[in-house]
This record gives structure tokens, sequence and C-alpha cells, in this order.
């Protein structure tokens, strides 16, 4: 059991992680929701503190940290990825809906829902191409896999990241290899389509029940303009 945890104790801890993701979501909204935005902001402030940190001591002490460059470029990453599940759940992804607005209600839905579900494939897809494509008979034309199997092959082969190394006191505290491990940062890869293909499903129900009209945001910018034609005359 010891021997099994050690070697895919990566895809556990994707499993455990999703599987308490979506039962706080439903028990406890509130709580991802503010974890959400939270983790967000803590990206976006740390990217932030990187850069101008970075501009500082190369302008102002001629130095600066080697893996400055890589460590934004993760975290940037990491933006992009989580974000695209949250952008869903608030309805933030923009889209095009010239051609389905002219469609009757009802055809309008079943647009909708196709919408969901090709997201949800879309997911599913990049997430493991070699299972999901032959699940549903799609032609393999040389993947050897998806993002969970890129993963998982940096995992067995002791590849660090170029310039991203561990601080030197964790080095020697924990006996670990200077650079840290690609696998690491690239874990957000199938953390993220697991996330996206929640938030597609979820939005496909709400859909279904006419709680929600589709998956992208409606004439955002009409809204917009609507809520501020005004603001000038003020």
């Amino acid at each position: 059991m010891g021997s099994w945890l050690a070697t895919y104790w990566p895809v556990v801890l994707i499993v455990v992680f999703f599987c308490l993701y979506v039962v706080l979501d439903i028990v406890w909204p509130k709580f991802i929701e503010s974890l959400d935005e939270t983790f967000i902001a803590v990206i976006l402030a740390l990217m932030t503190l990187v850069t101008f940190s970075q501009v500082v001591a190369r302008y102002g002490f001629n130095s600066g940290w080697g893996g400055a460059l890589e460590f934004t470029r993760v975290l940037f990453a990491w933006l992009i990825l989580f974000g695209m599940s949250y952008g869903i759940k608030i309805g933030a992804h923009l889209g095009v809906d010239a051609v389905i607005n002219l469609l009757p209600q009802r055809l309008f839905r079943v647009a909708a829902l196709l919408g969901a579900a090709l997201t949800i494939l879309y997911a599913a897809l990049l997430f493991e191409a070699a299972w999901f494509g032959g699940l549903l008979a799609l032609e393999n034309k040389g993947s050897s896999g998806g993002a969970y199997a890129y993963v998982a092959r940096f995992y067995k082969l002791p590849i660090g990241m170029e310039d991203l190394k561990w601080p030197v006191f964790i080095i020697e505290w924990f006996e670990v290899k200077e650079r840290v491990p690609r696998w690491m940062p690239y874990i957000i890869l199938p953390i993220g389509l697991a996330l996206l293909a929640y938030r597609a499903a979820q939005a496909f129900v709400l859909i279904l029940l006419g709680k929600k009209e589709a998956i992208i945001a409606a004439h955002e910018a009409e809204e917009l303009v609507a809520e501020n034609k005004d603001v000038l005359k003020d």
C-alpha cells in the first residue's frame, strides 16, 4: 500500500482535491466562492509583487531573481487554467450569440445546451485524450494522452524547471533536488480541466432547468452601456 501511494500519490491528490471541492461547493457554496476569489487575488498579487520587485532590483541594484520570469509565467498559467472554470461560474466568458439569438426560445436552449456539452467534451479530451477519445470512437492520430498523462510523465522523470529553484532552507531541510520538479507547476493542467468540466456540467443542468440562459455572457457590452447611460449626464 505504501509503495502504491508513493507511486500514484499525485493521482490521489488530484482526485481528493476535486472531490473535496465539489462537495464543499454543494454543501458550502459561499466558502468555495470566497476561496476562488481569494486564490485568484493571491495569484494576481504575487504576479504584481514579483514583477515590481524585479524592476526595482534590476534598475535600482543591478541584481534580481533568476527564476522570476519563469515563476511569473507559471502563475499566469495557473490564473488562466483555474480562471476558465471560474469564468463559467460567474458567466464572464464572452461569446458570439448573434445567430442563436435569432432562434426560437426552444432552439436557443438546445444551442446553449450544446455549447455546454461541447465544453465538457473539450475538457475531457484535453484531460485524457487517449481514454475519452477511444470511448467516443474518435480516431487517435498519434496522441499519447492528455493533460493527466503529460503531468504523470514528468512525475516519473526526474526533470526540473529550467530556472525555478527551491529556497536553500527547503533543500537543506527536506533534502530535495535544487530545481522544482516540473510536474508540480504543471499539475494545474488536469485540475483546471476537471474544474472546467465540472462548471460546464453545472451550467448544463442550470440551462436545462431554465435557471441560466447560456454558458457565455450574453450582451455584456449592451448591459454595461444601459447601466451607465446616465453617468455622463450627472
